[in-house]
């Protein structure tokens, strides 16, 4: 459960307990001495709730207990990105099938590949949806090592006319299995309107234009509403009064913007060839000097010192860039230090650290 600033600092100075460090940047804390902290009458925990706001090309999260908001998060998702790469990833199967093939013998002579299995079944999931879903599971399953989380709020649509259109709606009752495989009945569904209904209740700002803003406005706030819904609802209050019910305080909390490193996977080679004809390979997450694409490192330039995630390398150097992957220059592989291996996820925009700890 989240503390106090000042116990926690006391309590990792008397050896009750040690930092943990875990892939969304939470400061968190775990006891290595229960005795003296736990009570007689065992552990009480508050029910905490997340909130999910799914979209296509973002997401927003929020963690809530009934007296404060304790985490908020901005998902940059990555349908656009995957979305190029099937293109392209076709677009070269293609070229390379019609290599092979000699045009100059009959049709019924060529060596055209009979197919191997039917891949075209209806409950296949786009890669593109199916990236968005598992990136909101990832975090998900890292907030739960973190919180006791008692349930899950999502959101859901109903879209109008062919639902396949929908990249939302194409994934939602997948994502919505997932869920409950991990929580059962601890799941629940809200629909849009409600979400409003319930931000407007709780004098939550939200902003309709520019989504892509990485401001807590935009998709955040949906999610802090869908955590609320389970502390208050809209019922019947007495035999002739319709109101709210319940309470609960939304109060500041640390703002992450999360996002995958466009890495590219490893290829056979380019698609163009250099000069001679010969074509290197391409992609991967290993470099020569040790490092690997996505590692939060120190590099030193002169009198200029960044910080940022390796993102690609040379015979001598390594190229480092910042959150959004514009490159922060290329440093010498004797001015870069190492600080934290990748996890695969960039997280930034937490200014204010959370304090939490667990027991076991």
């Amino acid at each position: 459960m989240p503390t106090k600033a000042s116990r926690a600092r006391r309590w990792l100075k008397e050896g009750i307990a040690k930092v943990v460090h875990n892939d969304l940047g939470i400061f968190q804390i775990q006891l290595v001495q229960t005795k003296k902290m736990v009570p007689e009458q065992g552990y009480r925990y508050q029910p905490i709730i997340i909130g999910i706001d799914p979209g296509k090309l973002y997401t927003g999260i929020g963690v809530q207990s009934a007296k404060f908001t304790l985490w908020l998060a901005h998902l940059q998702l990555p349908f656009e990105t995957v979305r190029k790469r099937m293109g392209q990833r076709r677009m070269m199967r293609r070229n390379r099938r019609g290599q092979r093939i000699n045009r100059k013998v009959a049709f019924n002579k060529r060596a055209h590949r009979q197919a191997r299995f039917d891949n075209r079944r209806g409950s296949k999931i786009p890669p593109s949806i199916r990236a968005n879903r598992q990136l909101e599971l990832r975090v998900l399953n890292s907030l739960s090592a973190i919180y006791p989380i008692t349930s899950v709020v999502y959101e859901i649509i109903k879209a109008k006319g062919d639902k396949g259109f929908s990249p939302v709606m194409v994934g939602q009752r997948w994502q919505l299995e997932n869920l409950r495989n991990n929580w059962g009945e601890n799941v629940f569904e809200i629909e849009g309107w409600k979400t409003a209904q319930i931000r407007t209740q709780l004098g939550l700002e939200k902003q309709k234009h520019s989504k892509g803003d990485a401001i807590p406005a935009t998709h955040a706030v949906d999610g802090v509403a869908l955590a609320c819904s389970r502390f208050i609802d809209y019922g019947i209050v007495n035999r002739n009064t319709m109101g709210w019910r319940g309470s609960v305080e939304v109060t500041p909390a640390p703002f992450t913007i999360i996002r995958r490193p466009p890495i590219s996977r490893r290829q056979l080679y380019l698609m163009v060839p250099a000069i001679g004809g010969v074509r290197r390979k391409y992609g991967g997450t290993v470099t020569r000097h040790g490092f690997r694409k996505g590692d939060y490192v120190e590099a030193t330039q002169a009198d200029r010192t960044v910080r940022g995630w390796v993102s690609g390398d040379t015979e001598k150097q390594v190229a480092v860039s910042d959150a959004n992957w514009v490159r922060l220059g290329q440093f010498s592989i004797k001015k870069v230090r190492f600080l934290q291996r990748s996890t695969r996820l960039i997280v930034t925009g937490t200014k204010v650290p959370v304090r939490v700890f667990s027991v076991g």
